[in-house]
């Protein structure tokens, strides 16, 4: 009954949280039992004839007492559709602002890969009714966010645990989905050398009469493995128990070289082909077998607009989904990811390549706003959590989320990893957080579409996402700092390009930081700390930007006119180039240094409300950087002419060990496959 009244308040909310997830349901039963006894008892007291004159009569405690014991009263709620399917809004933004209520498109269901034996999915409403009538419905438990391991032996023991909790319960299967990326090769393989410690283990238990494989009549645990990329393929024709057999089966994944995962899709067939373990005993009450689904993964996917015809499919069949996978890059949909060629005969030179591993909101929340010149805005660092639509996908189906990275540990002294210090199929993060203290700061695990609809509640969170994606065009990078005057009509033309680009830059920073204002009357109506800190820190960087363009269109105009350059000094040469630098001094006006002091204010709350976080990170950046610029100036070396280079082969006076090897053939680089 409380899996419904939470399923009711989900659905006329929109929120995950309810009243009913604390002691407050026991209380609301006991009060209408109660209420029900009053009105019981006024009928049964109450006089049946005619007379208006009605009399009421106590009755003695022991009589209320036993009545209460024969009354049970029934409550009844009708069964709701509780998922909802996301938005085909092209732009979903505007669409959020400007319609006064959301229209939620289905989605047209694709086609499941009929070349292969999957079975079908519940993707309609008969469907629900269908497995409703049939007894495999379930609300799922949610799930647990956050869980942050430096490997994936670290995930798969903890997984191990829970396969023992299913146990249990009841005889259960367990599905292994692998991706066939070549960047999850290593990630593979530790998974295979930890099957004989899972399943060694589970072995032990049953061999020792362990009460969890004795009590069953049939087998208690089996497991099947798929693989999956842009095609879904079982592995074994049957789920096994076999060790040596489910080994080899996941030591034969092979790599998918279209560079695609239809994720939810192996999600959903996965599912559907044993469904019918989710059918519940009449007799027993119970499931004939727990289902549960272990993904590993380390993208996002290319079919997250199935989620949530996903967690419907795995609601109705029971399923729990168990993610093994990677820590979304704060803000940013893509990462870096290192690739050394696993084949030694080729050239082991690392190399990167952009692979999805992001947002960890619905949408980015995080500006990208580099107009310091003083770091990369781009800069990747851990989220604390995993890509949103896999997150939510375990986290709405009762299962768990683990975010592998094997730099987690290298950090130091709260210095940035360096690109060199990555390990290989792993994507570059320069910081890591706390995992305990980043659950405060948790996405709200939503549906696209009740993720538009809140942004219409807040002024403040609309001006968020709408400056976020304003920014991701990357049009308002850093700008040109160096102008050498080796020549007069070079150094005119390089400062006039210059002040072309901050044409735009300025009122386009003007722009960005007028959506941003709008927001500003409800960001006190907010109580989420991670949309608090998203809007303080996104409205602080942007009147600091505002000021800096200002600054340096200021700048530029002075400096085909009034720039001179010092009389050289000793033997030092005459200094021939300008260099703009950040400096504290405003000479832009008193409303510019009013407007800092708002910059600095947003800035200095994110630091002291949310320390340790990656908000306060940029923003204890942003507070060390001036507001202002300066002119430097210093000597550049101008280009030597070009001279015919000398023929000189004798390598004689060369010790051996130095000499170039002639006869030595460089190992063919492969570029990076699609990862």
């Amino acid at each position: 009954m409380i899996h419904r009244l939470r399923r009711w308040w989900q659905i006329r909310t929109g929120k995950l949280e309810t009243p009913f997830d604390t002691e407050v349901p026991f209380w609301g039963l006991s009060l209408i039992f109660h209420l029900a006894l009053i009105v019981l008892f006024a009928k049964v007291v109450m006089p049946e004839d005619a007379d208006n004159r009605v009399a009421f009569e106590a009755a003695p405690i022991e009589d209320v007492i036993e009545l209460a014991e024969m009354v049970e009263p029934e409550m009844e709620f009708a069964e709701i559709e509780t998922d909802e399917v996301g938005s085909t809004i092209e732009d979903p933004l505007e669409a959020a602002m400007d319609a006064p209520e959301m229209e939620v498109i289905a989605e047209e269901p694709i086609d499941v890969f009929p070349d292969h034996d999957i079975g079908d999915v519940y993707t309609s409403d008969d469907d629900f009714q269908a497995a409703a009538d049939s007894g495999t419905t379930s609300v799922a438990v949610r799930g647990t966010v956050g869980q942050s391991v430096n490997s994936a032996r670290g995930a798969v023991d903890r997984v191990a645990d829970e396969i023992l909790l299913k146990l249990d319960e009841g005889p259960t299967l367990v599905i292994w989905l692998f991706d066939q990326s070549a960047s999850l090769m290593e990630q593979r393989d530790q998974i295979a050398q930890r099957f004989d410690n899972i399943y060694g283990q589970l072995h032990q238990l049953q061999q020792a009469g362990d009460e969890k494989f004795t009590k069953h009549k049939d087998i208690p645990l089996l497991t099947q493995v798929y693989q999956f990329g842009k095609d879904v393929n079982p592995i074994l024709k049957q789920p096994s128990d076999d060790l040596d057999k489910l080994k080899e089966a996941v030591a034969s994944v092979k790599q998918d070289k279209s560079g695609i995962e239809n994720t939810m899709t192996a999600v959903m067939a996965a599912a559907s082909k044993y469904r019918s373990f989710a059918k519940i005993d009449r007799d027993t009450k119970k499931r004939e077998r727990n289902v549960m689904i272990i993904l590993v993964t380390d993208e996002a996917g290319d079919d997250r607009q199935r989620t949530d015809e996903a967690i419907r499919v795995c609601r109705n069949t029971g399923t729990n989904v168990f993610v093994i996978g990677v820590p979304a890059p704060f803000g940013r949909p893509v990462t870096l990811v290192k690739w050394v060629d696993p084949d030694p005969e080729f050239d082991q030179t690392p190399q990167f390549a952009e692979v999805n591993q992001g947002p960890e909101s619905v949408r980015s929340e995080r500006l990208r706003l580099d107009f310091t010149g003083q770091f990369d805005d781009l800069e990747m660092m851990d989220s604390g959590f995993g890509p949103f639509h896999l997150t939510r996908l375990s986290y709405e189906t009762g299962g768990l989320y683990f975010a592998v990275h094997p730099n987690r540990d290298d950090q130091r002294s709260g210095r940035p990893l360096r690109l060199r210090q990555t390990r290989k199929y792993s994507a570059h993060l320069s910081y890591f957080f706390d995992s305990e203290l980043m659950r405060r700061y948790r996405p709200d695990y939503i549906s696209e579409a009740a993720y538009d609809a809140s942004l219409q509640n807040n002024a403040a969170r609309f001006a968020l996402v709408k400056a976020a994606h304003f920014t991701t065009t990357g049009q308002l990078e850093s700008p040109v700092l160096r102008f050498e005057k080796l020549d007069e009509a070079r150094f005119v033309n390089q400062v006039s390009q210059a002040q072309r680009a901050a044409a735009y830059i300025e009122p386009a920073i003007n722009q960005l930081y007028g959506v941003l204002k709008a927001g500003e009357a409800d960001r006190a109506k907010e109580i989420s700390p991670r949309w608090q800190a998203g809007y303080d820190l996104a409205m602080g960087r942007t009147m600091a930007a505002k000021i800096r363009a200002e600054a340096y269109n200021m700048m530029l105009a002075m400096a085909k006119t009034k720039l001179k350059f010092d009389p050289p000094k000793g033997d030092r040469p005459q200094n021939n180039t300008w260099v703009l630098r950040p400096a504290d001094t405003i000479s832009t006006g008193s409303a510019q240094e009013k407007l800092a002091i708002k910059a600095r204010t947003y800035l200095e709350k994110v630091v002291s409300e949310h320390p340790d976080t990656p908000w306060a990170l940029l923003a204890e950046r942003e507070l060390k950087t001036p507001i202002g610029w300066e002119w430097k100036q210093t000597y550049t070396k101008p280009p030597e002419p070009r001279e015919m280079a000398m023929n000189n082969n004798n390598n004689n006076n060369v010790p051996p060990e130095r000499r170039p090897q002639m006869n030595a053939q460089p190992k063919e680089k492969r570029p990076v496959p699609k990862l």
